[in-house]
């Protein structure tokens, strides 16, 4: 149901910004209608007065002009002139001072195009209604106004069945992958609570002396063990977490430079296998704001990226600078080179073949593509370099005290 709401939600907000778009470019090619329109019948207006340019009297005038003609005995001014007509103001002037005066004048509550000249020694004022091309610009307002309502919501109606069928197939993959990862991480979640249940019921045995031989390596295998499946239990409610973004997990203060250290730790008896020295060195009060299983996952893929790669030496490194924290993983390999430095976080990007003779496992580059992740939601900036001398370093850099993003 909740996935369904969303997919309506995000399909009536694409259909209400289609609308939207739609409503803007007829309101735009409206106007420019509307522009064109009205300026042709001012220009017939004015076209009008031009032709009766030599028309000098009541008379001769055709029916869609008023004539006002002043004569030395009176004037001579067409019938049913309305109140208003004719335009003393322009008559005296141009009789005082000849030219010509073209305005607006409304009377009787109509607009009327007035021209006022001298033509053949009289003062002849004529003037053209404008009611008839107002109404019709009144008629063409009405309807683009009623055809832009009638655009915008067929337009609404439109986006809402395209969003719907376009989005339906990533809802769909969307809702797929949650699925995955959750039934992976349900399935998954029984055994490593009894691997960590069976762990500690045999650490409290050797503990009491239930065991005839108990050896410091064997409680220590036996920690180790506990830790472990602890941590896989914790990835696999983060995945669980991940899987539908809609959960917000709390955010903790964590100290980076201990989980650096806690990290190592588990990493050591991996270093040895494969005769690797892994040091951390970490400053007091490296400490962000954000999901420690998240941050603890980005370390291990950092140092396990790390001890793939490297000759014989992996540093960790946790410094302060500012506002940021700064971890620092390095090792003395072969360094990224320029085929992988552009891609080192892109998923699937590897320097290392999925086969071969000198593979000792097939690797599928995920690692620093998650790393990228954490830090993305963590609002940090992470960063992949060769060193001076030979080997590679990632550095990531996160705020002091930031929340996490979810």
């Amino acid at each position: 149901m909740t996935d369904q709401r969303e997919l309506r939600t995000a399909s009536v907000r694409l259909a209400l910004q289609f609308a939207g778009i739609i409503l803007a470019l007829f309101v735009v090619l409206g106007g420019v209608v509307y522009v064109v329109v009205s300026t042709g019948q001012t220009e017939a207006a004015k076209r009008a007065l031009a032709d009766a340019s030599q028309v000098d009297s009541v008379h001769d005038a055709p029916h869609d002009l008023l004539i006002t003609v002043v004569l030395p005995q009176g004037r001579d001014v067409s019938p049913n002139m309305p109140d208003g007509l004719p335009d003393e103001r322009a008559l005296q002037e141009v009789a005082q001072n000849g030219g010509s005066i073209t305005e607006t004048v409304v009377a009787g509550g109509k607009s009327y195009l007035t021209q006022t000249d001298v033509r053949r020694g009289k003062v002849v004022q004529i003037s053209y209604g404008l009611a008839e091309q107002q109404e019709e610009m009144g008629r063409l307002l009405t309807a683009l106004i009623i055809s832009g309502v009638i655009a915008t919501v067929a337009a609404a109606l439109v986006g809402l069945l395209l969003a719907r069928r376009s989005m339906r197939p990533m809802a769909d993959a969307l809702a797929l992958q949650r699925r995955f990862v959750a039934d992976a991480g349900h399935e998954l979640r029984t055994p490593l609570t009894l691997l960590s249940t069976r762990a500690q019921l045999l650490r409290r045995r050797l503990s009491r002396g239930g065991a005839a031989v108990a050896d410091e390596d064997v409680r220590s295998g036996l920690d180790e063990i506990v830790d472990d499946s602890r941590a896989l239990t914790e990835i696999v409610e983060d995945l669980l977490t991940a899987a539908d973004p809609r959960q917000n997990a709390e955010p903790e203060r964590v100290d980076i430079g201990e989980l650096a250290a806690v990290v190592a730790r588990s990493a050591e008896g991996r270093a040895h296998e494969r005769g690797i020295a892994l040091t951390t060195q970490a400053v007091p009060g490296a400490v962000v704001t954000g999901a420690p299983v998240s941050l603890r996952r980005m370390i291990v893929a950092l140092v396990d990226n790390a001890l793939d790669h490297a000759a014989s030496h992996v540093q960790v490194d946790v410094s302060t600078e500012r506002e940021e924290v700064v971890l620092t993983v390095a090792d003395d390999g072969l360094g990224f080179g320029d085929a992988l430095k552009d891609r080192a976080f892109d998923r699937f990007a590897s320097a290392r073949a999925a086969d071969g003779a000198g593979a000792r496992e097939r690797h599928y580059g995920l690692g620093l593509a998650l790393v990228a992740e954490v830090v993305d939601r963590h609002r940090g900036r992470v960063t992949a370099a060769d060193r001076e001398g030979g080997g590679a370093e990632v550095v990531v850099r996160l705020p002091k005290g930031a929340p996490a993003r979810s």
